[in-house]
């Protein structure tokens, strides 16, 4: 998938899950959600964390990175084979996915609304972090998942745009 197909469907899983989101009651849907699940606000806690380390992680230099966590050393996974390795992960490693992500608190309604606001800034923030990078970048340097390993750029953050589509299919079944 070439650059601009990813910062598109980056842009289409993220604008998804915020039509959903405008058309739910506001009362508080962030702080309630079905048992054993995570509330909506929970929800887009995680999705804030996750994709404000992906940009961390983007923000350091290409010979950094490469020095950090070394090069890719497989053929690049297309989108379909990377959301069908996650799903395959979650089944996996459902115990330390659940461990992984225990600790995600309940924001406020304050909290809840500005992270909208963030997850809409880092999702444009991704997109053009991916059109910046070169495509040789994007293919060979590689970022460390929790629960994927290591991946290439392209590739970690193709999996965001699915781990959006993820969650907002996870809050349309169970709300």
């Amino acid at each position: 998938m070439d650059k601009q197909a990813i910062a598109n469907l980056l842009d289409e899983k993220h604008q998804q899950l915020f039509d959903w989101i405008a058309t739910q009651d506001e009362e508080n849907y962030w702080e309630k959600g079905p048992e054993d699940k995570w509330t909506t606000g929970q929800q887009i806690q995680h999705l804030v964390d996750s994709i404000k380390k992906l940009n961390h992680g983007l923000s350091f230099p290409a010979f950094i990175l490469k020095a950090k966590f070394g090069t890719a050393n497989r053929p690049l996974r297309t989108y379909e084979q990377v959301r069908d390795r996650y799903q395959e992960k979650l089944i996996q490693y459902k115990d330390k996915a659940k461990a992984f992500n225990s600790d995600v608190k309940t924001p406020s309604e304050k909290k809840y609304k500005q992270l909208l606001t963030t997850l809409a800034i880092q999702n444009k923030k991704l997109q053009y972090k991916t059109n910046k990078f070169k495509d040789s970048a994007l293919d060979t340097l590689i970022l460390p998942h929790p629960l994927m390993g290591k991946m290439p750029l392209r590739e970690i953050i193709m999996w965001t745009a699915y781990h959006t589509e993820h969650h907002t299919k996870d809050l349309i079944e169970n709300y």
